[in-house]
């Protein structure tokens, strides 16, 4: 006897492909996007694509995790939206650490949905990372507060860096991790193969949304990433990253593949508030991603947490959105039966 599916069931399936595309629109290394979603009846599974891992950038999988994190609270927040009930299971199976996620929508075990996730929702188009230069107005304390809660409601630590000795010593650091990776022709060689200026492509970073810079952006007093590394950079070649911008270093107190996830959906929580506030955000991680200059990190800044990301926050004109994946290369929906 062949089974029926009820509008519930349409209904739910509905929900979950609605969250698997808000997932795809996460943002990730480099713009990897190293996952693939796939949907069941009232399931959906996030799995990590090593394929898509920076070997040289990130042999322990902790900013591929990171970004597989992000999707994960962008799916949340999507079924938060549809007002369904959902059981949340970080890395279910110990057999496959590739799974790294599994949402099942159950109304009568799950929990309930978080209004606060729910209203997130329509800004997960308009978050962006964005890397053209700040303006000079700070952000209030109050509003840094509010960013800094956002992670901590995923559990993560916050350190907000705020006192000049910090700040110097951050600046330092980065400096020294920026020069440290850049020096590795391999490093060289995996930025090069994961930017580009053709506009078709859907994945990595592309010129229209990196500034024109030459060399390691020196002109920073923390410098982000160079991804101009065809010379066809779109953006002012002044960054402005200064010392006096809000800085919060997201962490946790441990270190491996579920912190790390966990660590994900604080930063991308963070990052929609930071997008329905006004403000603009953009990561710079160099520092954490090198083992000499995030143990300093550590010791200058008194740290007992383990530092996932870093990211700078502020005013900015708007940039352009990131093209995405084709949706049949990063979504499987299994037949109803």
């Amino acid at each position: 006897m062949s089974s029926q599916v009820t509008l519930g069931d349409t209904t739910i399936r509905m929900a979950l492909r609605q969250a698997a595309l808000r997932a795809a629109r996460a943002p990730s290394v480099h713009n990897t996007q190293p996952w693939q979603f796939v949907l069941g009846g009232k399931t959906m599974e996030i799995y990590a694509d090593r394929r898509r891992q920076l070997d040289v950038l990130d042999p322990r999988r902790r900013q591929l995790m990171v970004s597989c994190g992000c999707a994960l609270l962008n799916a949340r927040v999507s079924l938060a939206k549809a007002g369904l009930s959902t059981v949340v299971e970080r890395f279910p199976d110990s057999t496959n650490p590739d799974l790294v996620a599994r949402i099942t929508v159950d109304e009568d075990h799950g929990e309930r949905p978080d209004l606060y996730l729910a209203r997130l929702d329509e800004y997960v188009e308009e978050r962006r990372t964005n890397r053209r230069p700040f303006f000079e107005e700070g952000v209030p304390f109050d509003i840094v507060d509010l960013f800094a809660d956002a992670a901590r409601r995923e559990g993560a630590e916050v350190f907000i860096i705020e006192r000049p000795e910090h700040r110097l010593a951050t600046a330092h650091l980065t400096h020294r991790a920026d020069e440290i990776e850049n020096a590795d022709p391999a490093y060289r060689a995996e930025l090069r193969a994961w930017t580009s200026d053709d506009p078709r492509r859907e994945d990595g970073v592309l010129a229209f949304s990196v500034p024109h810079v030459e060399g390691t952006a020196e002109e920073s007093e923390v410098p982000i990433r160079d991804f101009d590394t065809h010379g066809n950079g779109w953006l002012p070649g002044q960054s402005r990253s200064s010392l006096n911008q809000c800085m919060l270093l997201l962490g946790a107190y441990e270190d491996g593949p579920i912190a790390w996830v966990r660590g994900g959906e604080a930063l991308e929580r963070m990052l929609l508030e930071v997008t329905r506030a006004g403000y603009a955000a953009s990561p710079l991680t160099q520092v954490i991603e090198v083992a000499l200059t995030n143990n300093l990190l550590r010791l200058e800044l008194g740290l007992a947490m383990h530092p996932h990301v870093l990211v700078r926050i502020g005013r900015a004109p708007t940039t352009t959105a990131t093209r995405r994946r084709r949706l049949a290369e990063v979504i499987t929906e299994a037949e109803p039966g």
